[in-house]
């Protein structure tokens, strides 16, 4: 395969993401099929026209149901609001499409459901939007729990905050609605949990407190809307290798802009990493001499592959953009063939999804729930 026929369906933030990395993800890594950019769907026939000259697409439509039937088409990026991923992602995997999806998932489980029934019968590669995991810095952080760098992991913290949500006054808009899911836990959890999976290999049951900081927002009539999903989350859970965790999730903590703030305690030491500081961690030893322990803080560098594909000197610093463009690369590996290919699919991706709403239903019924 010298090529692949793209299909992107909505160009908002995160379309916006996948049109850089499929632009960018050949003169980064070299190998692999060379995207052709084929089509691009948006809600109007005047923006998706825009939006293709823009991003460098041959054809754009207004039907998003007309790209998937493209047979130009052979990936489908799926960036719209969480409302329609599973609409849409199960449709292009019936007519023969991987998927690139955005997260989460779906707004309800049983849509997840189906789509990895979908996954499952079409035989085609699926991948969510899970890009954090593809930091060289999280990559050499599992390679050292993997060594035992920091002994026998013990228990683990995780916060994920941003200001996005934090003024009462801000308008209202679909991240407030029920119909885009739970709010701060399916929003944001499913990225700790993410990381949680890619390090740990999930978690296994779960105590969770959710809490809506604003009950209403002024809407753009001029009156004020009902907010209708929970901006903060805090939970306690038990990773699968035995070990305690608690997550703190808020998306109205002013001052907060990326934060995922992940701390690893061992019996041997500690391992601290914040996403705001993304291109480096921390590690503390035990075993260094008593004199000279403390935290060292390492530097991403071309040796923590594959920084070294984007730049050759140590310090200079990779970006979110950087981090979508190598899980472009590695979704063009899993089309390849190549079962190493690090990506969280749909299969994946519904024990992420079961998490989350073991999650909602521990805050409902106010007890522990098994993630089963």
């Amino acid at each position: 395969m010298t090529s692949i026929g793209v299909g992107l369906i909505g160009t908002g933030y995160m379309g916006k993401c996948h049109a850089l990395a499929w632009n960018g993800v050949k003169p980064v890594f070299g190998d692999g099929p060379k995207p052709r950019l084929v089509h691009l769907a948006e809600v109007s026939p005047e923006l998706a026209a825009r939006r293709a000259e823009e991003f460098g697409f041959e054809k754009s439509t207004s039907d998003w149901r007309a790209l998937i039937a493209d047979p130009e088409v052979e990936v489908v990026s799926v960036t719209t609001p969480n409302a329609f991923h599973a609409e849409m992602a199960i449709a292009a995997l019936e007519a023969g499409k991987h998927v690139w999806c955005e997260k989460p998932m779906a707004v309800g489980f049983a849509e997840a459901e189906r789509m990895v029934a979908a996954a499952r019968a079409s035989g085609k590669v699926t991948a969510l939007g899970y890009n954090y995991i593809q930091n060289p810095v999280i990559r050499h952080i599992r390679k050292l729990l993997g060594e035992g760098a920091i002994g026998t992991v013990n228990h683990v913290r995780f916060e994920m905050d941003e200001d996005f949500m934090a003024d009462p006054e801000a308008l209202f808009y679909w991240k407030s609605e029920a119909s885009s899911g739970y709010g701060a836990l399916d929003d944001f959890g499913v990225h700790p949990l993410s990381l949680m999976q890619f390090l740990f290999g999930g978690v296994t049951r779960v105590m969770a407190q959710l809490s809506m900081p604003y009950a209403d927002r002024p809407s753009r009539d001029g009156g004020r809307r009902k907010v209708e999903t929970w901006d903060i989350a805090s939970v306690l859970l038990e990773l699968r290798n035995g070990a305690s965790g608690a997550m703190a999730l808020d998306r109205s903590a002013w001052g907060r802009k990326g934060r995922i703030a992940v701390q690893i305690f061992g019996s041997n030491g500690t391992i601290a990493y914040d996403q705001e500081r993304m291109n480096e961690f921390q590690l503390f030893q035990a075993s260094d001499a008593a004199a000279e322990q403390g935290f060292r803080t390492i530097l991403t560098a071309p040796v923590h592959a594959p920084y070294d594909r984007f730049i050759p000197a140590p310090g200079h610093g990779l970006g979110f953009n950087e981090l979508k463009i190598i899980e472009c690369h590695e979704l063009l590996k899993a089309i390849g063939g190549d079962a190493a290919a690090q990506i969280v699919g749909f299969e994946q991706g519904l024990e992420i999804e079961r998490a989350v709403h073991a999650m909602a239903q521990s805050h409902r019924e106010g007890r522990w729930v098994a993630v089963d």
